[in-house]
Formats: structure tokens, C-alpha cells, sequence
């Protein structure tokens, strides 16, 4: 299996068995991951040189918008895709196995940990792991600390309050708060605050 036929593998759910053939290859991608995840932290670097080593990091083009201040953290890269003018915010962690897909102009704060990946169940065979995609809408603004889970979907013009844990989809426009995150309140049309 070759590593694009592994990465359609993971994002379609199938079972990850600890220590098989398959696991394997995800650990070899992880050490790719590692690699430029670690260039792009470990140094001071322009805004431009950013783009261009997340852009390597993701295997995808980045418009000039998009902003990042590291640290950032991936234990793959290449499922994430990420929209024009998006913006993410130092100490985010992205497992993205399953597929983490951004909208345009997104805000993602500090410490935001974004997971597509979960073990199973079965205390014997805890190592197994399947996955399911994160996708995130146009202008989602997620706030410091929330944490997503594995297949969340997040409406466009969303607000994850600070410190949420979502673990439902986010219908647009919506904004949401606490540990599970439950709707707050809704963004009406032409609302400025």
C-alpha cells in the first residue's frame, strides 16, 4: 500500500490495527510530519517562509493571506486542507489521519486541537484506530483551548467559545460553548458584535 492509498484508507474510516503492515506506514508518515513540523518550530521565520513550509508540510498551495504563529503540531499534514485568508494561532495541534478540512478566512486560537482519530473501545485491542474528518466552514472563528473531535462538522460563520469541547456538529452561524459544547445563542444577519 502506497502512502496515498494508505491516506484514502484512513480518511474512509477503516480499521487501523496496532502493529500491522498498515500501522506501519502511518508511522512513517508521521516521521515525515515530525520532520517539518519540527523545522517550522524550531526557528524564527518570515510570514512567507511560514506559507511555504506549511504549504510543504500539507502538500498544497497556501494564498498569501493565510497566517500561522508557531509552534503548530501535525502528526501528518497531508490531510489538512486549508482555505484562503485562514488564520491559526500558536500551539495548535492537528491530527488530521482522517481528514481535517478548513474554510476561508478561518480564526483559530491558541491551543486549539483538532482530532480525526479514535482507539478502540476494547481494552485488548486499544491500539486500533479508525478515523473520521473534521470539517470546518467559511469564516469559523474557534476560540483558545477547544478541542474537536473526530467527525464534526462546524457551520459557516460559527464561534466555538473558548475552551469548548465539540463533540457534535456545529449548525451555521451558530455559537457554542462548554464541555460538550451546547449552542449559546445564534449570529443574526447584519449582527456587528
Amino acid at each position: 500500500m502506497t502512502e496515498k492509498e494508505f491516506l484514502r484508507y484512513a480518511a474512509e474510516g477503516n480499521l487501523i490495527v496496532a502493529g500491522s503492515d498498515i500501522h506501519s506506514i502511518m508511522h512513517a508518515v508521521s516521521q515525515r510530519a515530525l520532520r517539518l513540523s519540527a523545522n517550522i518550530n524550531a526557528t524564527y521565520h518570515t510570514p512567507e517562509e511560514l506559507r511555504a513550509l506549511m504549504s510543504e508540510l500539507i502538500d498544497q498551495p497556501l494564498d498569501a493571506g493565510f497566517g500561522l504563529f508557531p509552534p503548530f503540531y501535525t502528526d501528518c499534514g497531508l490531510n489538512i486542507s486549508i482555505g484562503l485568508g485562514t488564520f491559526i494561532n500558536m500551539g495548535c495541534s492537528f491530527q488530521d489521519w482522517g481528514g481535517i478540512s478548513i474554510g476561508d478566512n478561518c480564526l483559530i486560537g491558541h491551543n486549539c486541537t483538532i482530532c480525526t482519530v479514535n482507539h478502540s473501545k476494547d481494552p485488548a485491542h486499544r491500539g486500533d484506530m479508525t478515523c473520521q474528518p473534521v470539517t470546518i466552514g467559511n469564516r469559523v472563528w474557534i476560540g483558545a483551548n477547544v478541542t474537536i473531535l473526530p467527525g464534526v462538522t462546524i457551520g459557516d460563520g460559527a464561534i466555538i467559545a473558548a475552551g469548548a469541547v465539540v463533540t457534535k456538529d456545529v449548525t451555521a452561524k451558530s455559537i457554542v460553548g462548554g464541555v460538550p459544547a451546547k449552542i449559546i445563542s445564534t449570529i443574526q444577519e447584519g449582527h456587528l458584535n
